[in-house]
């Protein structure tokens, strides 16, 4: 087993089966989207031809949906996906916001919580697509006034009750709308039914991962991650790599891999954030020039799947340092070129 070019390949990062950036979403499950900017470029880069207008198409379409979930982060899902992965993960994920909370000694009584999250409800109803300062301008209008701390946390549990999600997309500023306009009325959902598909599709993405890899992607508690792996049956099955369990899928992907590729990767992409362990793709005594110890992931190249150097994703030239193995200055310069043709497609 190469856990490499499985990754590569399975991941859409090598040989993408995909065109519509939507799809690629649906078959992640769901994807970090912490850096706004760049989150548009982590998806379409795992399709054939990376288009800016696709992916923003897709996300004012509501078909592609962003929401703080997963570990209260930033994730990109799929509008099908929405709305049972906040019912499978959104419990958890507000219980670690309450922990961030805590740990910032800010406490939102319930009578607060209700009566902002009403006036972020109206105004969002109101204005059909708003932004952070629309908030804080309506609040004000009430005679409230709040810091930018608190106002995110009252977001926050806006979007965790299934309130509010992504406005239309703007260059660089995150927007907000009603879900139930973006996405739709609420609907019943099978919490194991969801917890079978989001254990798939988390193994049939990244593969070969471990179960401790799917903990840590996920949120999710021991029980539920092994009870979602028992689910699927022999569908997955166990390889065992450097000392270490993996689980690969009945459909794993195994060619098209062309060596001799760069990437270019944005911060806090799945290819890294998508595992507890990164020490296949990133040697642990470079894991500094990829992500610090507080969580801030940086970009970085990969070539052939192994983590190398870092790149300035806003300059106007190519700027690429490596820190590992020696390289032509221009042979990074394709897929430099592929990502520059996508920011001309915005």
């Amino acid at each position: 087993m190469n856990p490499v070019s499985l990754r590569l390949l399975n991941q859409q990062l090598a040989a993408p089966q995909f065109s519509d950036p939507a799809e690629v979403v649906d078959y992640l499950g769901a994807l970090q989207a912490q850096e706004y900017r760049l989150m548009r470029w982590g998806v379409a880069m795992r399709t054939r031809k990376p288009s800016a207008e696709a992916f923003g198409q897709a996300y004012d379409d509501g078909r592609i949906i962003r929401l703080h979930l997963m570990r209260g982060t930033w994730q990109l899902v799929s509008a099908a996906d929405y709305w049972p992965l906040l019912g499978l993960c959104g419990t958890k994920a507000l219980s670690v916001i309450k922990g961030w909370m805590s740990s910032n000694k800010i406490s939102i009584p319930d009578d607060e919580a209700r009566r902002i999250g009403d006036i972020l409800a109206q105004t969002a109803a109101d204005r059909g697509s708003v932004t952070k300062e629309d908030f804080v301008e309506a609040l004000a209008a009430k005679g409230i006034v709040m810091d930018d701390h608190r106002l995110s946390y009252h977001i926050r549990f806006a979007e965790l009750s299934g309130t509010l999600c992504n406005g239309n997309l703007l260059p660089y500023k995150a927007t907000y709308a009603l879900t139930a306009h973006k996405v739709g009325p609420s609907c019943p959902t099978d919490r194991d039914e969801t917890l079978a598909m989001l254990t798939s599709k988390y193994f049939r993405s990244r593969q070969p991962a471990t179960l401790e890899d799917y903990m840590w992607w996920s949120g999710l508690n021991m029980r539920d991650c092994r009870r979602g792996i028992e689910m699927l049956g022999g569908y997955l099955h166990r390889v065992t790599w450097g000392g270490r369990e993996f689980y690969l899928t009945d459909d794993c992907r195994t060619r098209g891999l062309r060596h001799g590729s760069y990437l270019f990767l944005p911060p806090y992409d799945e290819y890294l954030i998508g595992y507890k362990s990164r020490d296949i793709v990133l040697e642990p005594q470079h894991s500094h020039m990829a992500h610090n110890n507080s969580g801030n992931f940086k970009p970085i190249i990969a070539l052939d799947g192994v983590v190398c150097g870092n790149w300035a994703p806003f300059s106007e030239e190519c700027r690429a340092e490596f820190f590992l193995g020696d390289h032509d200055p221009a042979a990074p310069l394709k897929e430099w070129t592929r990502y520059r043709n996508f920011l001309r497609t915005y």
